[in-house]
């Protein structure tokens, strides 16, 4: 029977399956063939194949693979718990991002426990069990099964779809879990336990605290030698330490979730958004500012208060309730409406940064990673249906600038209809098409994460990759069909009839606190001139050249670049090595042949000595470097 296997048609035996194919294929190595589709539905690799299949075999490197690796890994790692504390009760474990997590009930481990689990879990990789699948002939069967785990049960008894539960088996393992999984546990030839935390049952503060454990696994010992190099390089730049080491933010106990902005962090919150301005300003954007809190009959009307009502703060006022904005997406409805509009009005460009607030679980908070107070560059494109492809074009013309003004790559999603939508296929139809056109023109690879459009429209993701290739979703472009409409927004088209807009929700720095994170690690504190919170150091040999430093700050605080004076007692290597660890961009010492020669003496961030040079001939370079906003200095090979 003929088989069609990435891209070419194959020859194989009645009876075969995707296994037999990678062999035929000498796909043997443990990166390849980990995992497969079978008519784009994933499956084992020992799923009988038929004449006519297709079946696409993917390897490590693929998100799919990855997957399936991580997953079968998890239940490796929930063997090895049973295995050495009986009394476990395994809940959920999937894959995530980077590897995999398994939660447990009725377990107490701290990170000196893992060299015993990590050793338990070679033994079960060695034994290099076949993995086996069970369907279960119903929900009783299912449950029987797990009899003795409440928590397993509860998730049975919670599944809508019961027509083919699943459970896999592994040695004296046996899990409840959907698939699929590898072959065989021989493909893991490394595995790493990570950290270990608390976590709630389903993710809820009221349910009980479970034992969450982390890990990684690979097909290759030096794939976990380069992840554990990135691991360790990505603790150097985390921004909690660098926001508390440079200044920049702080949390308190008295607004948990709620960043300070300090002083120093003021200057590149101020950086991101005069650019963020400039940006807009061109591409034709208004900028509004809506209210902050807005009474239950508006949430109410644009679906928040039923769906997202225990994630907003609520108040009374006059007897009538109120909530805080968590979006700013119905207060610009409201300003829509504040006036009638005309087709030749459209596409119309709202932007605004609007302050939300949402009540995230304690255990989610995170840095300026996850907040519960923090600023959206929301903007909306209310617009024709003919509009569609070419505004989704300019919104990515807009993100392109926007990242690669900080040396950010990134990479473009597009999320389809979901299970659960509203809107006819004909809208759909037409807007997720508009969605693929505009990328299509734009011409950059994409991925379609087929299903995971937001219920009201379909949406491009945007990826970007920070300066140790991390992946964070940041921008978002969304066709939304639901709040014109619950709105009731109207405009008059050239045949004097009222018609219903299309709009984009758009947002590209996401949530600036974490944008200004993410900047943090990217950078690693390191910031370009234009940003920076310390740019510029001038210091004095002793208190005699003060005088003459003052004069140098006159001259370069009127080129508008903020500098400072080191004031203190401490010896020049001393100042030089503050200012070093202050990720100060210049330092200009000040002594007394300087003053003889009316020059200044120019060190840069890293560390290299450029000498005397005439201060005017500094200036005209870093001005250039301030005002195009430069992600490099003339002075220095920095990256």
């Amino acid at each position: 029977m003929l088989i069609q296997c990435n891209g070419a048609k194959i020859e194989m035996p009645e009876k075969c399956t995707p296994k037999d194919l990678a062999e035929k294929l000498n796909l043997r190595a443990p990166h390849q063939a980990v995992s497969a589709s079978l008519n784009d539905v994933p499956v084992d690799l020992q799923k009988e194949l038929h004449d006519g299949d297709i079946v696409t075999l993917w390897n490590f490197e693929t998100l799919e693979g990855k997957e399936v690796f991580w997953h079968t890994s998890a239940h490796v790692l929930a063997q090895a718990i049973l295995r050495l504390y009986p009394e476990a009760l395994p809940t959920i474990g999937p894959p995530i991002a980077e590897g995999f997590y398994y939660d447990f009930a009725n377990l107490s481990i701290s990170e000196d426990d893992f060299p015993i689990i990590e050793k338990e879990i070679q033994k079960i990789i060695k034994e290099n069990h076949q993995i086996e699948r069970h369907v279960f002939k119903d929900k009783k069967e299912a449950i029987d099964a797990f009899k003795n785990n409440p928590y397993k049960k509860a998730l049975i008894e919670s599944f809508e779809d019961t027509s083919e539960l699943t459970g896999y088996k592994q040695g004296e393992f046996f899990d409840l879990c959907r698939g699929p999984h590898l072959y065989n546990l021989g493909k893991i030839k490394a595995f790493k336990l990570l950290k270990t935390s608390g976590a709630y049952w389903r993710g809820d503060a009221k349910n009980e605290m479970l034992t969450r454990i982390y890990g990684i696994s690979f097909p290759d010992r030096l794939l976990l030698k380069d992840y554990l190099h990135f691991l360790s390089e990505a603790k150097k730049r985390d921004h909690r330490v660098i926001g508390n080491k440079l200044s920049l933010f702080s949390f308190r106990e008295e607004a948990p979730g709620m960043p300070i902005i300090h002083p120093k962090g003021m200057i590149i919150w101020e950086s991101l958004l005069d650019f963020w301005k400039d940006l807009h300003r061109k591409a034709g954007y208004e900028v509004i500012k809506t209210p902050q809190m807005m009474s239950k009959e508006l949430w109410v009307r644009s679906g928040h208060w039923q769906h997202y009502r225990e994630n907003m703060y609520l108040s009374s006022i006059d007897d009538k309730e109120f909530a805080i904005k968590p979006m700013n997406c119905p207060g610009c409805m409201l300003y829509y409406r504040t006036h009638k509009h005309s087709y030749r009005e459209l596409p119309l460009k709202i932007a605004e940064i609007g302050h939300v607030h949402r009540h995230e679980p304690s255990g989610a908070i995170n840095g300026m990673f996850r907040v519960r107070s923090f600023h959206q560059d929301d903007a909306h494109v209310f617009m024709k249906p003919s509009d569609i492809k070419q505004e989704i074009i300019k919104v990515l013309e807009l993100s392109k600038k926007l990242y690669e003004a900080f040396g950010l790559k990134y990479s473009l999603e597009l999320s389809t209809r979901p299970e659960k939508s509203i809107g006819t296929d004909a809208d759909w139809e037409m807007t997720t098409k508009g969605l693929q056109e505009a990328l299509e023109t734009w011409g950059a690879p994409y991925r379609i994460n087929e299903g995971d459009g937001a219920f009201y429209g379909p949406k491009i993701d945007i990826h970007i990759h920070d300066a140790i290739g991390r992946a964070w979703q940041c921008g978002t472009i969304q066709l939304d069909m639901s709040l014109p409409e619950k709105f009731d927004l109207e405009y008059t088209d050239k045949d004097g009839e009222a018609k219903r807009p299309i709009m984009i929700h758009r947002a590209i720095f996401g949530s600036i606190e974490r944008f200004f994170g993410i900047l943090i690690e990217h950078f690693a504190g390191k910031f370009p001139l234009w940003m920076s919170p310390n740019p510029l150091r001038i210091i004095p040999v002793s208190d005699k050249h003060l005088e003459y430093a003052k004069k140098i700050k006159s001259a370069v605080d009127a080129s508008n670049i903020y500098s400072s004076i080191d004031e203190t007692n401490e010896s020049v290597s001393k100042k030089i090595r503050n200012a070093q660890i202050d990720q100060v961009n210049y330092m200009l010492t000040i002594g007394d042949q300087e003053i003889e020669q009316n020059t200044i003496s120019l060190r840069t961030r890293d560390n290299v000595v450029h000498g005397e040079m005439k201060l005017q001939e500094f200036l005209s370079k870093i001005v250039i470097e301030y005002k195009s906003r430069a992600q490099t200095s003339p002075y220095t090979k920095e990256k």
